[in-house]
Parts: structure tokens; sequence; C-alpha cells
């Protein structure tokens, strides 16, 4: 989904339209504030998981009430700049502030008149990087799941066997026998969807 914020509705209808040629969806805001009332009408859970499908939000610098800006500012407080990359729409006096706003995390920012294909590639590169955080975000819920659901004794084994400890030496500083640590070493993976240690290494790095 494209978010369309801008205060102007030819603005707004036209991205739409545009947008809908490259077969993309979008919704469309007068203002930073009936944006922001759309996000937080959820509850605070769907919040930290929202998007939860592909999504940036095409967002115009200069509004009347809130601007660009300070929505920007905001979803940025909240960490959503990488599930939700933004692209600024600028006038030429906002172009140092855009610029700014994209060293700050912003995905690209636009000077109007600006080239409608050039814009709608950057979407659809926006999008694509928004899809690959919310994976690597369920990724991460998932593996956290998985290591609430590990005894302490398993975790303990893990972080032995991710330092590359070998049986004998993981016995030795738990001070249990080398049978039981392979039992929970075998558990240990079953629980973690993994067949070697070097398996769940990889596992725990790429995901963070």
């Amino acid at each position: 989904m494209v978010y369309l914020v801008d205060d102007e509705a030819v603005v707004r209808d036209a991205l739409g339209w545009l947008l809908r040629s490259r077969r993309l969806l979008s919704e469309g805001y007068p203002s930073a504030e009936d944006f922001l009332a759309m996000l937080d009408a959820r509850p605070l859970a769907a919040q930290a998981e929202w998007p939860r499908a592909p999504g940036c939000l095409v967002l115009d610098m200069r509004m009347p009430g809130m601007s660009g800006l300070a929505l920007f500012e905001i979803l940025a407080a909240r960490g959503l700049l990488q599930t939700l990359p933004v692209l600024f729409l600028s006038g030429h006096g906002d172009v140092p502030t855009a610029v700014a706003a994209v060293q700050r995390g912003a995905f690209d920012f636009f000077e109007k008149p600006f080239s409608d294909n050039a814009l709608v590639d950057r979407i659809e590169q926006a999008l694509a990087r928004s899809g690959a955080a919310i994976l690597q975000r369920r990724r991460r819920a998932e593996l956290a799941q998985r290591i609430a659901e590990l005894t302490v004794r398993e975790r303990e084994v893990m972080a032995l066997v991710v330092a590359g400890r070998p049986n004998k030496l993981i016995a030795d500083a738990l001070a249990i026998s080398v049978r039981t640590i392979e039992v929970h070493r075998a558990r240990l993976f079953e629980k973690m969807g993994v067949h070697s240690a070097v398996e769940l290494a990889n596992l725990l790095r790429e995901s963070g």
C-alpha cells in the first residue's frame, strides 16, 4: 500500500491514478493529522506490527497544520522508517530540508515538478525495502518465541554451542555428563529448527 499525504486533492488524485497504472494500491490523506489519526486508531499491539504488508509513504513536506517533516519525526521516533519508507515531495525552497531528512532516514525526496516514472520507480524500491524489513521483523519475532520456549539449561547450552565449544567442554563448564549435553543439544536444535551449530549461529546472527 502506498500512503499519499498531500493537502492538494489534485495531487493525491493524480498520484493515485499513476500508481494504479502500475498496479499499485494507494490511500490518500489530506493532512498529516489525518494520517496520524488513522495510525493511532489502531490498538498499541497492532501499531507495533504495522504495516503487516509492504508499504511506503509519499509525503508533502509543506502542508497547513502539521508539516510533513513533523509527521516524519513522529514516525522516526516510533521506529517505522524501515517498514514504512518515506518519500518527500518538496518545493524548491524545501530542498535543503528534504536533503537533511534523507540524511536522518527518509528514503528519498522529489522536487516538484517531478518525473512520474522516476517517482514510481523509487516507490517500487521503497516497497521492496519495506517487504524485506517486515520479513526480518517477522523472523525476529519467531526466533524470540523459539528462544522463550527454551529451558534455562537449553539456553546455557545454546550459548556455549554458538561459542564453538564441543560437547565435552560444555559438559565440564556446566558440570553435567556428556550424555546429558547430547540430549539438551538435540532438543535445542529441534526447538530452534536447525541441524548444526553453524546453522544455529547463522540463524541468530541473521536475525540480529
